[in-house]
């Protein structure tokens, strides 16, 4: 009926009126980012990004755009942002883990499994990871990424610490992997290929020898050999 009709378009208006009331009022402003899971240096780059954010409207925040902004950030690998009443953003970071350091002359860079350069350090820091070492002239920055022919061993340093194999540092020759362990053994991996696979057997080889070995080789994963 006509009053049925008006009554539904009333509850319509109403319900607009009441959202543009909420936007425009000062009753939901944001007057703070709640940045979890981001370790320091990453929750001060996430605050710095997020921090125009203050004052405006919680419900007019753009939850995608916010998340689009802060993928962007080259300590960030993944994040989710949500609106918390009446009065705060939740912004939860998946940040990028570093597997080794970068040296450039004197420059120093944290780089992830995938070869992506986090940021850059102070030279003598973080020295519980491996070095990779890179030729004056190569070009480095923030959000980029290392060289080609480095990327296996960055990627080989991530597979080895998802199997708890502790490295000191890492030679690559003609396209041959070799990873020197922290307890002094060299680990061969030979060509680039199947590293996730032999450093799976490396770790189960690991226990089974003396820790005096001088080598583990398992370039031909179905034959490992230990001397």
């Amino acid at each position: 009926s006509g009053r049925s009709i008006l009554l539904a378009f009333a509850i319509v208006l109403g319900a607009a009126a009441g959202y543009w009331a909420a936007y425009a009022s000062p009753i939901f402003a944001v007057e703070r980012i709640d940045v979890r899971g981001a370790p320091p240096q990453v929750e001060r780059d996430v605050a710095r990004a997020t921090r125009e954010l203050v004052g405006t409207s919680l419900v007019a925040v753009d939850a995608d755009g916010v998340e689009g902004k802060l993928r962007t950030l080259p300590s960030v690998a993944g994040v989710s942002v949500d609106r918390a009443f009446p009065h705060t953003i939740v912004v939860k970071i998946a940040p990028e883990k570093p597997v080794a350091v970068v040296r450039r002359g004197r420059t120093t860079w944290l780089a992830t499994g995938s070869g992506k350069l986090i940021r850059e350090i102070e030279t003598g820091t973080h020295l519980e990871f491996p070095r990779l070492w890179l030729a004056k002239g190569v070009a480095v920055r923030a959000g980029g990424m290392l060289p080609p022919g480095l990327t296996p061993a960055a990627r080989a340093l991530a597979d080895a610490r998802g199997v708890g194999i502790r490295v000191k540092g890492v030679r690559l020759v003609n396209d041959e992997l070799v990873l020197v362990l922290r307890r002094g053994t060299e680990l061969r991996l030979g060509r680039t290929a199947e590293v996730g696979l032999k450093l799976a057997i490396a770790a189960k080889v690991l226990r089974l020898v003396d820790s005096g070995v001088t080598y583990v080789d398992v370039s031909v994963p179905e034959r490992p050999v230990a001397g």
